[in-house]
């Protein structure tokens, strides 16, 4: 019975959200896939969404709450719930924005200093390297931790969405300690760190992408690539993205 629960408590998570339209369902499809090419260790993949047409039955869909009256990003705050329906406390989460590019194993991101929160130090670090502010594009908890995300954003929810910029903005100021920074090589900025900031045009179909496609630079210890506005995977040029968005 003890190491039942103990196998219980090991349960690990891998999510995403997906609202409204700006991502369709492709975005789901290719990150499992891309997930599921890149971790051995066993983990159950879930969405959160408002529209489950056209995601994989191999994934788990799971209701977006409108009990808050939120949209967009703002509905990622209450992934924190620390009664999150997915599983029960103390399993794993491991969450992912759809706008990434897993190649690399990613087992690593399950086992690493396991039991803590963890988060990606903020971009602007490509410039400025004391920088300390959070990055949500990927996340991992357990579930119960840190509930004051939830807790206090559901108290006033309305009034946090006009404060804050974003979810991230939020996840800093509510977590200023037991937390840990993903090892900065791990998950890099596609456009400023392994793209180096090359200049952007907008094409005629209206879509901002790179004036020229080139080639990465991809430290050995690189398994994400997160695109942060434009251009996103999908319609990012660059060969190196059509051979691994997939």
């Amino acid at each position: 019975s003890q190491q039942c629960n103990l196998r219980r408590l090991m349960r690990n998570f891998i999510i995403c959200l997906k609202h409204g339209n700006k991502y369709g369902p492709e975005y789901v499809n290719t990150l499992e896939s891309m997930v599921r090419r890149n971790c051995t260790m066993s983990f159950e993949f879930v969405c959160f969404t408002d529209d489950p047409k056209g995601i994989n039955s191999t994934v788990r869909i799971m209701p977006l709450s409108n009990a808050y009256g939120v949209t967009g990003w703002w509905h990622k705050p209450l992934l924190f719930n620390p009664d999150n329906p997915v599983g029960i406390r103390g399993d794993t989460i491991l969450y992912m924005d759809l706008d990434v590019i897993v190649f690399k194993n990613i087992d690593k991101l399950l086992t690493h200093e396991q039991g803590k929160f963890c988060v990606i130090r903020d971009f602007n670090r490509s410039a400025n390297p004391q920088w300390q502010k959070f990055n949500s594009s990927v996340v991992r908890w357990q579930i119960g931790q840190h509930p004051q995300i939830y807790n206090d954003f559901i108290r006033t929810a309305a009034s946090q969405v006009r404060r804050f910029h974003g979810d991230q903005d939020w996840l800093y100021a509510q977590v200023r300690k037991d937390f840990e920074f993903w090892p900065d090589e791990w998950i890099m900025s596609y456009k400023w760190e392994m793209r180096k900031r090359p200049p952007m045009i907008r094409r005629p179909d209206g879509i901002r992408d790179f004036v020229s496609p080139g080639v990465p630079t991809i430290k050995p210890e690189t398994s994400i690539a997160v695109f942060h506005g434009d251009p996103n995977p999908k319609h990012c040029s660059d060969p190196w993205c059509k051979e691994n968005w997939k």
